[in-house]
This record gives C-alpha cells, sequence and structure tokens, in this order.
C-alpha cells in the first residue's frame, strides 16, 4: 500500500505532545518569572540590611526610618527620600554572656555578649546573632 500523507490519528497525537509541551514551558517560565522577582526583592532587603548592621543599631529595640542610618554620609535627596519611607523594627535579646575574667588561662578581662537581632522590614524579617564586647 503506497502511503503518501500522515493519518488523522498521527496528526492528532503530534498536537497533542506540542500542546503538553508548550504547557509545560509555560509553566517554567511564569516559576522563574516568580524566583526573578522574589530574588530582586531580597537583594534590595540585603542592601537595606547592610544599613542596620552597624554597631549603632540592632542592640536596643525600636523602630526607625532607614535615613537615620545614613546621617553621616552625603547622600542623593531622592535617596534619602526613599530610605525615610522604609521602616524598621529591631527587636534585640541577649542570649548569653561569655565572661573570660573567669578563665584561669586568660589575662584578658573581655566579656562577651552573644545576642540575637530581629529586623521586621515590611516585606519580610531578618534574624542575626550578633557578638559584642562589653
Amino acid at each position: 500500500m503506497n502511503k503518501k500523507g500522515f493519518t488523522l490519528i498521527e496528526v492528532m497525537v503530534a498536537v497533542m505532545i506540542i500542546t503538553v509541551v508548550i504547557a509545560a514551558l509555560i509553566k517554567t517560565n511564569s516559576e522563574t518569572s516568580f524566583l526573578f522577582g522574589k530574588l530582586k526583592d531580597d537583594q534590595k532587603m540585603q542592601k537595606y540590611l547592610t544599613l542596620v548592621l552597624h554597631s549603632d543599631y540592632g542592640l536596643e529595640n525600636k523602630r526607625f526610618s532607614l535615613d537615620r542610618t545614613v546621617d553621616r554620609f552625603d547622600i542623593d535627596d531622592d535617596l534619602r527620600r526613599k530610605l525615610k519611607k522604609i521602616y524598621v523594627e529591631v527587636k534585640y535579646q541577649k542570649t548569653r554572656t561569655i565572661d573570660f575574667s573567669e578563665d584561669k588561662n586568660s589575662s584578658s578581662g573581655t566579656t562577651l555578649e552573644v545576642g540575637k537581632t530581629v529586623l521586621s522590614f515590611p516585606k519580610g524579617n531578618y534574624s542575626y546573632v550578633r557578638i559584642t564586647n562589653r
């Protein structure tokens, strides 16, 4: 038998395979877009977080706008206005004190305080352990 074309079944199977592949590509694209958007927001929050990591902040419980963290610097007014709109709430909890003056092998009278700082930003919370010399 001489066959010069495709049967209807073969065409339908090919269309179904192409449909499944296109649906998988669309789903992957939407998930990737979501992840890139989340990554972009996280990078922005990490930049804001670095402003609060200075030892002047994070050791007491208070709420303030981020423009306070750049008072010592000469920055663009637009950036200062943007930072003024972003508030951070700092919660500090002392977890442990390590006193080296009690150590007989140590000649330093150093006392370290270990604490946990939680920073609450509008788009999420970040926490870190802070070790300070007291």
